[in-house]
């Protein structure tokens, strides 16, 4: 699309905004502009929701037409509920703990695969307010897996803010990654 922002000119508007009242103004318009291109490709979107405990998919569902490319997904604020609902091997939340890139990549993959979807979302991290596994506040992996490709970017990111900014900067940042890979 033409006079679409790159990878780091988002990064650096998120990095740089003030998310303590909410999405900033020129960012709102992020998921509906995501959710008509999913419409306008014919492709559907899962996501598996950790620390963002399924904002990410509010977003998606307050757009009118939703439906159309979202049929369901989790959230999986536990260890346990990823291992139960997602299918993801307790050895490798124990072996990389649910703060890593290989687990955002587990449950990218698996909503995707479960839900049917073409791509599958994985937001997992630590929003606060204290460090989680080892990690420190701010730490979040997004995983954006391509079913029709069958392949998984994984991006870590260390936010700044309150739990609730660092919340909403990696659900910005999620549809910045969709937006990346229907744009491949």
């Amino acid at each position: 699309m033409k006079n679409e922002k790159t990878f780091a000119q988002y990064r650096e508007i998120i990095e740089a905004a003030d998310f303590e009242s909410g999405i900033p103004d020129d960012l709102k318009s992020i998921a509906v502009d995501t959710v008509n291109q999913l419409k306008e490709r014919n492709l559907s979107i899962s996501a598996a929701e950790s620390l963002t405990a399924g904002l990410f998919q509010a977003a998606i569902a307050n757009v009118p037409g939703a439906s159309q490319i979202l049929g369901g997904g989790f959230v999986t604020y536990s260890d346990e509920s990823k291992v139960n609902l997602l299918h993801i091997d307790e050895n490798i939340v124990n072996k990389y703990t649910v703060v890593s890139p290989t687990v955002a990549q587990a449950m990218s993959d698996s909503t995707a695969k479960i839900n049917g979807a073409d791509i599958g979302v994985g937001l997992t991290g630590v929003a606060g307010p204290d460090p989680l596994e080892g990690s420190p506040v701010g730490t979040v992996f997004i995983g954006v897996y391509d079913r029709l490709r069958d392949s998984c970017v994984v991006r870590e990111f260390h936010f700044e803010g309150s739990r609730r900014a660092v919340r909403l900067k990696s659900v910005v940042i999620a549809f910045v990654l969709v937006q990346r890979l229907i744009h491949q």
